[in-house]
């Protein structure tokens, strides 16, 4: 971005909105395109020798990406965005304080030496998380390096998408080779199944974790097909081809929570897009859904049945039955919690987030955590207002659907407990203040105040 009128004369559209030729993408998207590969293409299971959890290569380069910021601010100098106040920058900052003290309080009362490692690793796991959240947020800083790292993040969702269609074809997790690696330690990981039918997992550790990262990714897909096809860049049939493999494998996953999460992601997308599209991306979906059941005989009486027999299955009487324990658990400290990554499973299993959060970080934390999805939904969704420009627009709404999609499917699953998930997450909590900054220097320019999308 250029720097504001008053200092000197409007540049071009072009280079005002990151679309010259000659502008160059910056480090940080170099940097976080790689945390993006070390997430989608590394087994989750796979981590190197004696580290344990914190072996995990995207962990470990989410705390590269920490450094990376930190020494980047020390070194600061006059950048080229019009800044922008990052609601999501005080909120996370809230969030993280909470979980710093809820672990300090946790650690005072005493806590069993498992639990201590847990916890120890869990607040690793968050300082990655926001490394990765300040990279993107701060580090991109024109449109072409957010649409670019969007693009990415597709790609990398459409390549697991493949991969779990080959794995519920051949009924292997095709992973094999990874363990072979020298000085990496694969987690024995089986394929899950579910009707008779092969539940994909791709690269996850489940296939819960799967479907609600392909499901979360399915928005920005969709988005980008119609910016590439409004922008002319491809034919129409090509620019859907990533929404439509992950659509399609999504309904192939066995899974009410991938069920459920399609139907948000398509109804979060719809209305944000230009109606030239909508009835388009609704049928596509149909056509999917039909390609499924003509392709897999028996998949949907087993889809229907997931949802036929709610109210006698275990998993779900489990969840249910759970909510009633809450109170138990989080009556010894209901302002802070027990600690964050503190309640193992064998205290008991919630599948759901949200709860989880309120037990590990009370109330407050609960609060930081969804004051955190909303203030980046709503620095994503304020685009639309801020920025002349509709490929930026797009954008803005394209993330707020997948954080959107992400934050109901947290009720289903414990996602910030699988690496992929919680990756997907804070990527979407990083593009969003991205965004934001890219639209606030959108609206500082009154040169353009008259342009709309």
């Amino acid at each position: 971005m250029g720097s504001p009128p008053s200092a000197r004369p409007a540049p071009p559209v072009a280079a005002v909105h990151g679309r010259s030729r000659r502008a160059r993408t910056g480090t940080a998207l170099t940097m976080v395109t790689v945390y993006i590969v070390l997430l989608f293409g590394v087994p989750s299971n796979l981590t190197l020798t004696g580290l344990g959890s914190l072996g995990r290569p995207s962990l470990l380069w989410g705390l590269v990406l920490l450094l990376w910021w930190v020494i980047a601010r020390l070194q600061a100098r006059a950048i080229d965005v019009t800044p922008a106040s990052q609601p999501v920058r005080w909120a996370i900052t809230l969030l993280f304080a909470v979980a710093l003290v809820s672990f300090a309080a946790a650690m005072l009362r005493g806590q069993p030496g498992d639990q201590q490692m847990t916890a120890m690793t869990s607040i690793a796991r968050l300082l990655s998380w926001g490394g990765v959240v300040l990279v993107t947020m701060d580090g991109l800083r024109t449109l072409r390096d957010v649409d670019r790292l969007v693009a990415r993040l597709v790609i990398a969702g459409t390549a697991i998408a493949l991969l779990g269609l080959a794995q519920f074809v051949t009924g292997s997790t095709l992973l094999d080779v990874y363990g072979l690696l020298p000085g990496f330690t694969s987690e024995d990981a089986g394929v899950l199944a579910r009707g008779g039918f092969t539940r994909p997992s791709g690269t996850a550790t489940h296939p819960l974790e799967y479907s609600a990262a392909i499901c979360a990714v399915l928005p920005l897909a969709i988005t980008l097909g119609v910016t590439r096809a409004e922008a002319g860049r491809g034919r129409l049939p090509w620019t859907w081809i990533p929404a439509g493999i992950i659509l399609f494998s999504a309904l192939l996953s066995v899974s009410r929570s991938a069920m459920i999460g399609l139907v948000v992601a398509l109804a979060a997308s719809l209305p944000a897009l230009p109606r030239a599209y909508r009835g388009m991306i609704a049928i596509g979906g149909l056509i999917a859904g039909a390609a499924a059941v003509i392709a897999v005989p028996g998949l949907f009486g087993t889809v229907v049945g997931l949802f036929a027999t709610v109210d006698s299955d275990s998993s779900t009487l489990s969840r249910t039955n759970a909510l009633a324990r809450v109170p138990d658990f989080i009556a010894s400290s209901p302002a802070i919690g027990l600690g964050f990554g503190t309640f193992l499973p064998r205290y008991y299993i919630f599948d759901n987030q949200w709860v989880l959060i309120l037990l590990e970080l009370g109330i407050l934390g609960a609060l930081a955590f969804a004051g955190t999805v909303l203030a980046a939904m709503w620095s994503a969704a304020s685009t639309f207002r801020r920025s002349p420009f509709a490929d930026v627009a797009a954008l803005g709404k394209g993330v707020a659907a997948s954080l959107a999609t992400t934050a109901i499917l947290f009720a289903f699953f414990d996602g910030l407990s699988f690496p992929i998930s919680a990756g997907v997450f804070v990527l979407l909590i990083g593009l969003s203040g991205a965004l934001r900054s890219v639209g606030h220097a959108d609206a500082a320019l009154p040169a353009f105040a008259g342009v709309r999308a």
